[in-house]
């Protein structure tokens, strides 16, 4: 984490007496001695870590109890906010922000012997995400807590979250993620909150009461327990809750089985009930993870809905005004069975006729559609959900059935279109498609970008959208400025504080008060330091995990994401060839601007070409290296184990951002933004969230290359010939004649053989097509990097213009158009 002065959140915190120097102090020894039973002479830095964590998180408390007895007495319409994903990132520096007492602890630290930069990298943090989708949900937390929007989130407490990934031999490894190997100091385990969630077994029908009832007779039960985690907003004494579900055996331990010898028995169980909860994401590619997949998604939502029906009965005799108490988001179709699930629990188990029941999930649920990839679209087969749940597939089809019957009103004689529509893809093995089941049973289907929203409208979900047009709408994904810029980037948090005061803190629109000074000699000088010191941080770092000494005066192009092709790392890497060519070629290596490629990301455990593209990286980095010629104009660097902790590294010292996915591919991003708001340029195609930044910027502040999303359908529609590319572009030819070759893996020589192919083959990502383009305005970017006044002024100016992108506006357009709810006064 960059060190640096600290900015504070303007707060009425910092004037508390329990944030004051020596009652913190006094705190920290207290909380190690009661905490982690230690006295100071024998406490590690992790015994001090957890001492500072509990003293934090006692004054967290306070103010969510208050927030919730509020709640409690007001009645007030909540959002519950259901995610697969909330990559919440490392928690003691974050709320020693949103309190306001991050200078006093420091003292209170210091006075103790200890550095507080020390204790806040001694965290674990939680991987409880992949990427963009698991960390917008935490930025919408925040934001909603610091909106002061009563809300609960609800997930997955994954013993073991998202890999920490290791380079061996250039190769990933996948390392299990024990975060809670030391425990967890921010949460508060709930187990007098315990819901059983059924799976397997059969169901039977019956009359009650001249009435229609179904009763599921499970062959497996598993308990739920919430682990409850307090988000605080930030400048406000308002705390909302993050609520995630452990899976446990409803009885641990049989002892009849353990009396008769059957000791393996005696806690199978246990066992099988807790790998539910074990870790993120299990490699799908096999059945058993196929199952164990559907058992996570339907376990969470199911423990969420019967959570939310039991706090609604607190205040309330019925159910029929569940949905004006309550709005949930569905993020992604992960949480899609909660609408079947909730059909189950209102007909099921509270009696509720089928139309009021079906009116009041409706009205309950909005779909976030996060993908526009065929393939990432949900389906799971027909048998798999028959045997885990069957009462939910009778459901699902008794959903379809009517849903049918009204496309069938709207759309007559279109027996095409209801065979596109249909919540069940009968061609070939049969599935359910969940992206299908979230638009009908919610009022709200949205995209994450306009160009995401308007191809979904267009293309992904066309059927749906001309029949109900009124569902869809556009919500632009945003960051918190909170974390990605006060918290990781204190130096230009404190330098564009004492420029325009800190109101941009609350409202990010204050940005806009830099554009004057963009031209500014003195405040372009003041942001180079800020920016060369951040540089050396990360230099720091790369040298520490990679051994690779890199120069902090060099251009840092950097593209930190998710691993995979339609992302195109492997463009980048093309490009780094190209410029190493170029270098070996010429003696005129002035005319090429030095430059350091950093690489981050991880790919998914059986994504093999994703893999091969991360070999390839430290492929072409380790021989620029060896090569006298280039190494001190050229690095490529893949730095490891990408998640929040080490972006608040990277996305500071970065200067150009790698957003080069293939137009039309990419729902939004939000890595993007973030780097634009620590003053990085972009470099991108007309694709996600990069056209809504390069409006807001500025064309002329904006590198864009490339194919636009219209074009590169027409260019597949005509039959796309990559090896046309190939033959007629003699510096793209060397490349890729370099890769097959063996230069870069002489002990195999083949080893990149299937990545080469793949781009010459049929390559939906048009890699190819977009090589000039791209090479070519990198050539731009070297030579703006030159001019350090420009590139400065359009640095700030980038800065000064991402006020939009706050979660904080994503979160006010949610509430106005879909979760009808009314934000505070002031």
């Amino acid at each position: 984490m960059n060190t640096g002065r600290t900015v504070e959140t303007p707060s009425a915190f910092n004037a508390r007496s329990d944030g004051d120097v020596e009652q913190l102090r006094q705190d920290l020894v207290e909380n190690l001695t009661r905490t982690q039973g230690k006295f100071p002479a024998v406490a590690t830095r992790n015994d001090w870590y957890m001492a500072a964590a509990h003293t934090v998180r006692d004054r967290l408390l306070q103010h969510w109890v208050h927030s919730s007895q509020t709640y409690y007495e007001r009645k007030a319409r909540t959002v519950c906010y259901l995610s697969a994903e909330f990559l919440i990132g490392p928690q003691l520096g974050m709320n020693l922000v949103r309190l306001g007492i991050t200078k006093n602890l420091r003292r209170a630290v210091s006075d103790l012997g200890l550095d507080l930069d020390d204790l806040i990298e001694q965290e674990e943090e939680p991987g409880l995400g992949n990427g963009g989708l698991g960390r917008l949900a935490a930025c919408f937390m925040e934001s909603l807590a610091t909106l002061r929007v009563p809300t609960i989130g609800y997930g997955i407490r994954y013993e073991y979250g998202i890999f920490d990934q290791e380079i061996r031999n250039g190769w990933q490894c996948e390392i299990a993620d024990s975060w809670l190997r030391y425990g967890n100091p921010w949460e508060i385990a709930r187990p007098e909150i315990r819901f059983d969630v059924k799976l397997g077994g059969h169901t039977e029908s019956q009359l009650e009461n001249g009435q229609y009832r179904v009763r599921w007779i499970p062959e497996h039960v598993v308990r739920g327990t919430p682990y409850d985690m307090p988000v605080l907003g930030c400048g406000v004494p308002t705390a909302n809750l993050l609520r995630l579900w452990k899976a446990e055996a409803r009885e641990s331990f049989d002892f009849q089985a353990f009396n008769i010898g059957d000791y393996y028995g005696a806690v199978a169980d246990k066992t099988d009930s807790e790998t539910i909860t074990k870790v993120l994401y299990p490699n799908d590619a096999q059945q058993k993870g196929r199952v164990l997949r559907l058992k996570q998604q339907y376990f969470f939502v199911s423990c969420a809905l019967q959570d939310m029906i039991r706090l609604h009965l607190q205040r309330n005799e019925t159910l029929l005004g569940f949905a004006d108490k309550y709005a949930a988001q569905l993020n992604d179709t992960h949480p899609s069975l909660a609408i079947p699930e909730l059909m189950r629990l209102l007909v099921d188990e509270h009696q509720m006729e089928w139309e009021p029941a079906w009116d009041i999930t409706q009205r309950t649920f909005g779909y976030t559609n996060h993908t526009l990839l065929p393939e990432a679209l949900e389906r799971w087969s027909i048998d798999l959900i028959a045997r885990l749940l069957p009462r939910h597939l009778e459901i699902i089809y008794e959903i379809n059935s009517r849903f049918l019957e009204q496309v069938r009103v709207v759309f007559p004689q279109d027996e095409a279109r209801v065979q596109r529509m249909s919540l069940i893809d009968e061609s070939g093995e049969r599935f359910v498609r969940m992206a299908h089941l979230a638009c009908v049973g919610s009022h709200a289907i949205n995209g994450v970008a306009a160009l995401h929203t308007e191809l979904l409208a267009r293309d992904v979900l066309r059927d749906f959208h001309e029949m109900m047009p009124e569902k869809f709408s556009n919500k632009t994904n945003g960051v918190t400025h909170r974390r990605f810029l006060l918290v990781s980037n204190p130096r230009l948090a404190h330098l564009i504080t004492e420029a325009i005061g800190d109101g941009w803190v609350k409202d990010l629109d204050e940005l806009r008060q830099l554009e004057p000074l963009a031209a500014d000699a003195t405040m372009q000088e003041e942001w180079r330091q800020v920016k060369q010191a951040n540089k050396r941080d990360l230099a720091r770092h790369v040298q520490k995990v990679t051994g690779m000494v890199i120069d902090p005066e060099s251009l840092f192009d950097v593209q930190a994401k998710r691993i995979h092709e339609y992302k195109r790392q492997h463009l980048n890497v093309l490009h780094c060839v190209t410029l190493y060519n170029r270098l070996k070629r010429t003696k005129r290596t002035r005319e090429i601007t030095p430059r350091t490629v950093l690489v981050a990301g991880k790919a998914a455990p059986g994504y093999f070409m994703a893999k091969l593209i991360i070999k390839l990286i430290n492929s072409v980095g380790e021989a620029i290296e060896r090569d006298p010629d280039t190494r001190e104009r050229l690095k490529v660097v893949f730095v490891p184990d990408f998640n929040v902790q080490n972006a608040q590294r990277i996305y500071p010292a970065a200067d150009l951002s790698e957003q080069i996915s293939t137009a039309g591919k990419e729902a939004s991003g939000t890595g993007n933004m973030k780097m634009a708001l620590n003053g990085a340029l972009t470099i991108g195609t007309l694709d996600g969230a990069n056209v809504e930044i390069r409006e807001q910027v500025g064309a002329e502040n904006f590198f864009l290359f490339g194919l636009t999303a219209e074009q590169v359908a027409a260019r597949v529609r005509e039959g796309y010939q990559p090896r046309a590319i190939y033959e007629s572009n003699a510096e793209l030819r060397e490349a890729l004649d370099q890769i097959a070759s063996g230069e870069f893996s002489p002990e195999q020589p083949d080893l990149f053989q299937p990545l080469v192919d793949s781009l010459l083959g049929n390559d939906p990502f048009l890699v190819l097509a977009d090589y000039q383009a791209y090479v070519e305005c990198q050539e731009r970017v070297g030579k703006a990097y030159g001019n350090p006044g420009e590139w400065t002024r359009m640095c700030i100016l980038n800065v000064a213009r991402m006020g939009y992108f706050s979660s904080d506006r994503s979160i006010r357009d949610y509430c106005r158009d879909i979760w009808n709810v009314q934000l505070p006064a002031g």
